[in-house]
């Protein structure tokens, strides 16, 4: 079984798109856990509608940790909660994951909308972390797939990192298993943060943050002013 975890504060505008990918999945063998920070809109409502499990939730690292903690699937697959993919995608997932013997794995991951920025933005960020998969482990929290032993192993995300905590998590995964980028499954992003925010503020700022990952180690103050709990 996957354990599918999707941490969520007031994302009643994405959860349903989502949930509704999952439920037409060819593949049928997982259970949906949402990792709800106290919302204030109808989350909790609609992971209720179908049928998900409610954890408690928090800053995206400690929602993934609680919903980890109550899996109950041998292979955990992270997704935020404003992803969207075809309906083979598990199916897909899974098989890839399986075949090539891994223990963790990310995603390439492709913007919702025709917007040429954000194409060329997430193009370098796939070449990134496709070309530094095995000497410089990186994926996005959009979609981390990996096995609950190696989870145990490294006792989840690093809840005392303010910014890419996700990339901090398959870096230390990768230590103890396999790690590899899955070619053919697809997730595609809502870029929301872009378009409230700007899109050279927020590019410029994960920029500076990987440059500071790279240098300095992982970022554990508010250094960059990078809300975590940002929600459209």
């Amino acid at each position: 079984m996957i354990s599918i975890i999707i941490p969520a504060l007031n994302e009643e505008k994405y959860l349903t798109k989502l949930l509704d990918c999952i439920k037409k999945q060819a593949y049928k063998d997982y259970e949906v856990i949402v990792a709800d920070a106290d919302s204030k809109d109808t989350t909790k409502q609609i992971a209720k509608k179908y049928g998900c499990r409610i954890v408690k939730g928090g800053l995206p690292g400690i929602g993934r940790n609680n919903g980890a903690k109550a899996a109950k699937g041998d292979i955990l697959f992270f997704l935020d909660a404003d992803v969207q993919f075809d309906n083979n995608f598990l199916k897909n997932a899974i098989e890839e994951f399986e075949k090539r013997k891994l223990d963790v794995a990310g995603l390439c991951i492709y913007p919702q909308g025709n917007n040429l920025v954000d194409k060329i933005f997430l193009s370098v960020f796939n070449l990134w972390t496709f070309s530094t998969q095995l000497f410089y482990p990186n994926a996005s929290g959009s979609g981390i797939m990996c096995k609950k032993w190696i989870f145990k192993k490294v006792k989840g995300f690093d809840e005392t990192i303010k910014l890419s905590e996700d990339m901090d998590y398959v870096k230390r995964c990768s230590k103890h298993g396999k790690f590899r980028i899955l070619k053919s499954a697809k997730s595609y992003v809502a870029m929301r943060r872009f378009e409230k925010e700007g899109r050279l503020k927020v590019g410029l700022k994960l920029l500076l943050s990987g440059l500071h990952r790279l240098l300095f180690g992982e970022i554990r103050s508010d250094v960059f002013k990078y809300d975590l709990r940002y929600r459209k």
